[in-house]
């Protein structure tokens, strides 16, 4: 039996961390965590998770010192362009966006040439502006970027936004976006092809889960006469499970729906007559 371990990089610390951990668990792979620990092993997969700060693992990967990361999107795109994407994976959902105080009055992108801008994107605002055709001059800060305005050391900024809290009470307001993400499976260019086999397994199972996060099984009660209408809202997997009911004259039926269409089917199950309409969760889902 091969001794080989897939090496995987996630965020040593905060929100992308918790939820790595959390989708990894998901996959039914165990992990012991101790704390301050630079690297742990999996107990039942072939997996050895190492703890590194978000913007080094764009190097880490490069370099082939680990195999695969749980990464920004947003960080990849500004320090590992040449670096595999792989799966988009749902979580540490944000924007790069640019932000102006909002005395300023903005009346589009034009409005940003000649500008001072704080970034910790030098690279996503400089292909945003060239693609603008708009000159500006760039302030590099690490953190903290929301400040610089306030303190007269840029005029406006680009950074990261989730909810918008963070700008409005700095006194600044969103007016591009420049960018969505989302954190996503990075690959190591230098990946060996006995890994890139445990990772293949690895995806199947992350797929496995993603599947089921976006997903609902639903169970109910349709009357025979209605049950093509109600079969037509609800294509489920393959098409769904129809099971008649002691009560003559009605049918249960059982599928699984897209959860982004979740209450619009609902509310078309109930025009066409369906009752006992039952959701519910579903753990894992293997296509």
């Amino acid at each position: 039996m091969s001794k080989e371990k897939l090496r995987i990089a996630v965020q040593k610390s905060g929100r992308l961390y918790e939820d790595s951990i959390k989708i990894l668990k998901d996959a039914g792979i165990s992990i012991d965590n101790g704390k301050e620990q630079l690297k742990a092993s999996s107990r039942n997969f072939p997996l050895e998770v190492m703890y590194l700060r978000n913007g080094d693992i764009p190097q880490y990967l490069r370099d082939g010192v680990v195999d695969v990361a749980i990464i920004g999107e947003n960080v990849l795109i500004e320090k590992g362009q040449d670096i595999i994407q792989g799966e988009k994976l749902g979580f540490s959902k944000c924007r790069v966006s640019m932000a102006v105080p909002k005395s300023f009055k903005y009346s589009g992108v034009k409005d940003l040439d000649g500008l001072k801008i704080a970034t910790s994107y030098p690279n996503t605002v400089n292909a945003f502006l060239a693609e603008k055709g708009i000159s500006a001059d760039l302030h590099i800060i690490n953190g903290s970027v929301e400040i610089a305005p306030n303190i007269g050391l840029a005029d406006a900024i680009c950074d990261i936004v989730s909810s918008g809290s963070t700008l409005f009470k700095n006194g600044l307001k969103e007016v591009e976006v420049m960018l969505k993400s989302e954190a996503v499976l990075a690959i190591s260019p230098q990946i060996s092809s006995e890994r890139k086999d445990i990772l293949a397994k690895l995806q199947f199972r992350l797929k496995s889960v993603l599947n089921a996060r976006t997903s609902k099984y639903i169970l109910l009660n349709a009357p025979n006469e209605k049950l093509n209408d109600i079969i037509k809202l609800l294509p489920g997997m393959r098409s769904p499970t129809v099971l008649p009911l002691a009560e003559e004259g009605w049918s249960s039926v059982h599928t699984v729906i897209n959860e982004e269409r979740f209450w619009e089917v609902i509310d078309e199950l109930k025009n066409c007559g369906a009752e006992g309409i039952l959701v519910a969760p579903i753990e894992k889902m293997v296509i």
